[in-house]
């Protein structure tokens, strides 16, 4: 069983159904083309009305303090129209095109928020298709509307052209642009996983020392106050009390050692890759063999993701896998680090068989990240992990 997490590529841009030819019969089809041409007239007029009051009102005004305002005001609603043309294409004409991302709006300042809307793209291209469909609004609705009386047979054809070349402009100019809108939306979906990854560690941190560490310091505080009463009254008791709390301190720190091992082992920041994997795998219960081949050490964070990732690979090979041998692999190919571990178990893994590997494969998309998993049932399960190689800052090791 290979299961691969990667990036969702947006939906292809199309007509969605496939439209049937143009034929002298008038089908659904058709009516809707011809609708879609009577309706440009009163659309087109409300769009180039709004764009030359509203938007060149607000050009002509950025010489003045409510320029700007106005002009991030009207790009934002040349977005709202972009967004109707949209679906009365979608309806009527049968385009699909992906709506564009949002821009942010709260947790941002006034000026962050005009300047974002004044540099808009998507506001600028729905501007420039208002303002050129007028005449050609007025152009389709005197050809359909005369051609519904005078040429109706042949209409079918004459509807089907202009419908196209109104395909063609809602592609063209209302269309996000792929690659950045796209990159835009996964970077938000990644800044929502990284957010919620960062809150999930928080609170584990938190439960660690609440029920580890600390009740463990607040025993030993009860115990030490019980043996300053008794010092003097039972000197042995208060000797044997603060034995066991001096017992109690030891555990506490090496709570606390293992608790600030897994936030960010001393061992990776100092040594690096090589020595922090050979670590982790010495405390793992099947014997791993670790080879790391790098020149030099990734940035700090790659570094960070890539040591937990194998951490947590071989914890599920301890858990899960009922293997007798292991080994984890770390190379650098161009522009990418690559990590394979790989084990003699009984396979089956998956992403969503709650041994956490989703979580990790959701930590690698992240930072553009890929991670596969090759688990065949019965095994041997090897899993890649690439992510993106970034230098390691000056000074930084």
């Amino acid at each position: 069983m290979t299961e691969r997490h990667a990036r969702p590529m947006g939906a292809t841009q199309g007509d969605g159904d496939r439209l049937p030819p143009a034929r002298f019969a008038y089908d659904r089809h058709t009516w809707k083309e011809i609708a879609h041409l009577l309706a440009n007239l009163p659309v087109s007029l409300i769009g180039f009305v709004y764009v030359v009051t509203v938007l060149f009102t607000g050009f002509w005004l950025t010489v003045t303090v409510i320029g700007f305002p106005l002009l991030a005001a009207g790009l934002t609603g040349a977005r709202l129209l972009g967004r109707m043309e949209r679906a009365r294409a979608r309806k009527l004409l049968g385009v699909r095109v992906d709506e564009p991302s949002r821009l942010p709006g709260r947790g941002t300042g006034f000026l962050a928020w005009m300047w974002m809307r004044v540099k808009d793209p998507v506001g600028w291209r729905t501007v420039l298709y208002d303002f050129i469909r007028l005449p050609w609004g007025i152009l389709t609705f005197v050809i359909t509307l005369t051609s519904l009386f005078v040429l109706w047979p042949v209409l079918p054809f004459i509807a089907r052209g202009l419908a196209n070349a109104d395909r063609a402009m809602v592609r063209g100019l209302l269309s996000p642009s792929d690659e950045l809108e796209r990159r835009i939306a996964e970077l938000e979906s990644d800044r929502g996983v990284v957010v919620d990854t960062a809150n999930a560690d928080l609170r584990r941190i938190e439960r660690d020392l609440h029920d580890g560490a600390q009740a463990r310091l607040v025993n030993l505080a009860m115990g030490l106050g019980l043996a300053k009463e008794k010092l003097l009254e039972d000197p042995d008791s208060a000797a044997e009390m603060v034995a066991e709390a001096h017992g109690e301190v030891k555990l506490a720190l090496q709570e606390l050692r293992d608790l600030a091992r897994g936030i960010h082992p001393a061992v990776l920041t100092d040594r690096g890759l090589d020595a922090a994997l050979s670590a982790v795998a010495s405390r793992c219960t099947v014997p791993v063999k670790v080879t790391v081949d790098l020149d030099s050490r990734p940035a700090a964070a790659i570094e960070g993701i890539a040591y937990f990732t194998v951490s947590e690979l071989l914890q599920n090979i301890s858990k899960h896998s009922a293997a007798k041998t292991a080994s984890v692999e770390v190379w650098r190919a161009t522009d990418r680090l690559l990590i394979q571990v790989e084990d003699d178990g009984r396979g089956g893994a998956r992403l969503d068989g709650g041994s956490g590997m989703q979580g990790l494969a959701d930590r690698l998309d992240a930072v553009d990240g890929l991670f596969v998993i090759d688990s065949p049932q019965g095994g041997p399960t090897v899993v890649t992990a690439e992510l993106p190689w970034r230098d390691r800052a000056p000074g930084k090791g």
